[in-house]
């Protein structure tokens, strides 16, 4: 322990070590007998430092600071006793250089240590003190990488979470635009069938009420009639002339049928319902041929919600994983291609300072990204193309472009870029792809994948 601690862990009243620590209700400390004599001689149970007077003859005993007091004693005896000689209790002041352990001045008279070498303590220690220390400082550097290493890993848990929350935001968001797609849709069907059911109820229910009142006037009729033949003949045949024009006025008409399209169309509520409202939801999603990857973004860049656009911002702390770019405007596409053909549009717009192609997986990704990269730019007003293969080549336009399209053909070994507003092509890398090989874009401005129009096509099985 520290001088300093010593002098804490000491009574005032007999300025040493605590022994038998009691505490007094003011919450000072002191040995119990330093106490007990105090008392004896003021003849009042008085704190001996602030003079607070207590009750209690008998004040408990302090054993956090008795065992902190013990623990003191015994290291403190310790030291001392390796300082010493054990053979002769003598203060050991030198080093025999022979049987290289300390010993005292009565041990270098002594016929063990005849003809040895001494040096004094401290000038034996100066040397293997510096040793040590030179032996040391790898450990030290190896615990500052390893503790840089750790806030490494601390600051990619925190991301991790950050992205996760970032995720299950835009899942919930997205679910809920669908779940409002489908239930305006289901809605408006419902309302559809409601108001087809009113309508066609109301027209039949018109042509009952009118069923309905020729049924009561011909009930009517043949009730008087059936009363007139069941009258005496007198008053029938002078009610004759009347019950025959009544009857008369009753001319047999065509039955009353069903109209047309009476009942409900069903098959147009229904039929492939499930497929009709799959097919109007495309007007409400949008198809990107390439999805940018965040974790390959260098941190300057900034991404867009839906990973399809990117734009450049204040330099961000983002985790140095093995994916991420050291160039800081640099972002790759998320999924990488080895075979087949794969096109997609790039809208570079009015930025001035762009690049886009594709990167081989296997490349290093750090300031220098040539010996990987395939791809056209425009840098200082001028249009060029890179390839790990070839010098710069200049490229010509006839106007600003605006849109990139990128074409792979992983089985031809070619990669064309062309503007699709003009159907211009603009330059060919031909190269054999051996490994996979990820949509690259990098830019100061705004960068932007043009989405696909989706369409539902039906085809005979």
């Amino acid at each position: 322990m520290a001088p300093r601690s010593e002098e804490d862990l000491c009574c005032p009243v007999c300025h040493d070590v605590f022994k038998n620590p009691v505490v007094l209700t003011c919450s000072h400390s002191l040995c119990k007998d330093c106490l007990q004599s105090w008392w004896r001689q003021t003849q009042t149970l008085q704190c001996p430092v602030c003079k607070t007077i207590t009750s209690n003859k008998t004040p408990p005993c302090n054993l956090v600071l008795k065992n902190l007091c013990e623990s003191f004693l015994l290291e403190r005896d310790q030291r001392v006793s390796e300082n010493f000689c054990v053979l002769h209790s003598e203060k050991l002041k030198l080093f025999c250089l022979d049987h290289q352990e300390p010993v005292c001045l009565i041990c270098r008279d002594s016929e063990k240590h005849t003809d040895h070498r001494f040096r004094p303590i401290d000038e034996a220690a100066r040397q293997p003190k510096k040793n040590l220390q030179e032996t040391l400082e790898p450990l030290k550097e190896k615990l500052k990488r390893l503790e840089q290493v750790k806030e490494k890993f601390d600051q990619t848990i925190d991301h991790i979470y950050s992205q996760a929350h970032h995720s299950e935001t835009q899942i919930i968001e997205q679910f809920a635009r669908i779940r409002q797609f489908l239930e305006e849709e289901e809605e408006a069907r419902l309302v559809a069938v409601s108001e087809e059911h009113d309508q066609k109820s109301d027209r039949i229910n018109e042509e009952m009420e009118a069923l309905s009142r020729e049924i009561e006037a011909l009930s009517e009729t043949i009730r008087a009639t059936e009363d007139e033949l069941r009258a005496d003949d007198v008053s029938f045949l002078r009610n004759y002339k009347a019950a025959v024009e009544r009857v008369q006025q009753r001319p047999l008409l065509e039955d009353p049928q069903l109209p047309p399209e009476a009942l409900m169309d069903l098959a147009k509520h229904e039929g492939n319902l499930l497929f009709i409202i799959w097919n109007k939801m495309k007007d409400m999603v949008s198809y990107c041929p390439v999805i940018l990857d965040p974790n390959t973004s260098g941190n300057s860049l900034i991404l867009t919600e839906d990973l399809t656009a990117m734009r450049e911002a204040e330099e961000q702390q983002l985790p140095k994983n093995t994916e991420r770019f050291e160039r800081p405007c640099s972002v790759l596409g998320s999924e990488g291609f080895d075979s087949g053909t794969h096109s997609w549009d790039v809208q570079v717009g009015d930025s001035t300072d762009w690049g886009t192609g594709v990167f081989a997986k296997s490349a290093q990704r750090t300031q220098n990204t040539q010996n990987g990269l395939w791809v056209i730019e425009f840098h200082k007003g001028k249009y060029l193309a890179h390839s790990p293969s070839a010098s710069t080549i200049p490229l010509k336009a006839e106007k600003p472009l605006r849109r990139i399209r990128v074409n792979l053909d992983c089985d031809r070994g070619e990669l064309t870029f062309s503007d699709p507003d003009t159907n211009t092509h603009i330059h060919t890398f031909t190269h054999t792809f051996t490994e996979t090989m990820f949509p690259y874009m990098a830019s100061v401005t705004n960068l932007k994948i043009s989405p696909l129009q989706v369409c539902v096509t039906q085809q005979q099985v």
